[in-house]
């Protein structure tokens, strides 16, 4: 959209069972009116329960994240690692994402010596719908060239809510209730969920490959409400670069995501000083320029915070998104029942 665009505009939200086309004529004050956007924000909440497309929830500091969307890598450091994240997006907007992320991992004799297991909890709300996940993932690692590649699997249950408050927010008139594919009061769905990963570890690089909802699991409400998942697909890699200050190491990473219909790149530079601090530059496209952060301590605890700055049209109503996570690794020496601490990027 042109920001001296005057003419007439034209919405139209896909349904499995409707089209509704939403003739908009108005000028440049009105895209500034903030009451527009919130009811153009209930329209879009309401009809992405009936759209067959949906996106897992945005992180910024993936390469810290891995295991969330890849069960290869459960293990593959060799540590017990705890991460908790948080991420608060287009503060300031109605609606905006919010997105909490537990996940634990380790490396277990469970089958062989070079298994590994995780376990992840998501809460994530946007709108009239709040979802809560739980994965268990299981990864096999064996030397391949001069790396480790991790196989893994997932399995988990998600229990997704929608509660239909759109009739008391603003522009909430507008909307037709008696519409068959819209609940009528909240409705809960339990889905299924399988993922499998691949995620190959050299010393100077890492490089992966995953899909999500390989089973694209759905569920129906109402007459004619459905919900249902895409499959979703991630690859990511990214390098360890040493520079003649053996102080310093530079870390450019990707980070590629598609649904088979939308598909969005992340590309990250991070400079790393004594393996302990490290700050950076993000980009991800037609979406918003990232400022990257953080550092570990001594006893293993890492703390870090990324900062979206919207590149798009929604910059003008909302003050960014905020993301900060904490992590502990810990490696377990049984034989002596001591702890031993390990710092790890990749």
């Amino acid at each position: 959209m042109q920001k001296k665009r005057t003419d007439f505009q034209i919405l139209t939200i896909e349904t499995p069972q409707h089209s509704w086309h939403i003739f908009l004529n108005f000028y440049l004050d009105a895209v500034c009116n903030m009451k527009f956007y919130i009811f153009l924000w209930v329209l879009l909440n309401i009809c992405t329960f009936a759209a067959s497309a949906q996106q897992d929830p945005q992180v910024s500091q993936h390469m810290f994240n891995h295991l969330m969307i890849n069960p290869g890598f459960a293990g593959n450091s060799g540590l017990v690692n705890l991460m908790l994240l948080n991420r608060q997006q287009w503060v300031g907007f109605p609606g905006a994402p919010a997105t909490t992320v537990f996940q634990a991992d380790a490396s277990l004799k469970l089958i062989g010596d070079a298994d590994g297991v995780g376990f992840t909890v998501v809460k994530d709300a946007i709108g009239y719908e709040s979802n809560v996940s739980f994965g268990l993932d299981y990864s096999y690692r064996f030397r391949l060239g001069q790396g480790q590649l991790g196989c893994g699997a997932s399995f988990g249950m998600m229990n997704k809510k929608i509660s239909p408050g759109w009739s008391e927010s603003p522009g909430g008139d507008l909307v037709d209730s008696s519409d068959p594919a819209l609940p009528k009061q909240e409705v809960n769905g339990i889905l299924t969920d399988i993922g499998a990963g691949l995620y190959y570890r050299h010393k100077k690089y890492y490089l992966a490959f995953s899909s999500l909802h390989l089973t694209q699991p759905s569920f129906s409400f109402e007459e004619k409400g459905h919900y249902s998942m895409r499959r979703h697909y991630y690859l990511t890699g990214g390098y360890n670069l040493d520079l003649n200050d053996d102080r310093f190491t530079v870390q450019p990473s990707f980070f590629f995501k598609s649904d088979g219909t939308t598909s969005q790149l992340d590309l990250d530079l991070l400079l790393h000083y004594n393996k302990r601090f490290w700050g950076g530059l993000g980009y991800r496209n037609k979406d918003a320029v990232v400022l990257l952060m953080g550092f570990e301590m001594q006893n293993g605890l890492r703390i870090g915070y990324a900062y979206d700055l919207n590149t798009s049209i929604l910059s003008r109503y909302n003050s960014g998104s905020h993301e900060l996570f904490l992590s502990y690794a810990v490696l377990l020496n049984k034989n002596r029942g001591q702890k031993t601490k390990s710092v790890r990027f990749l």
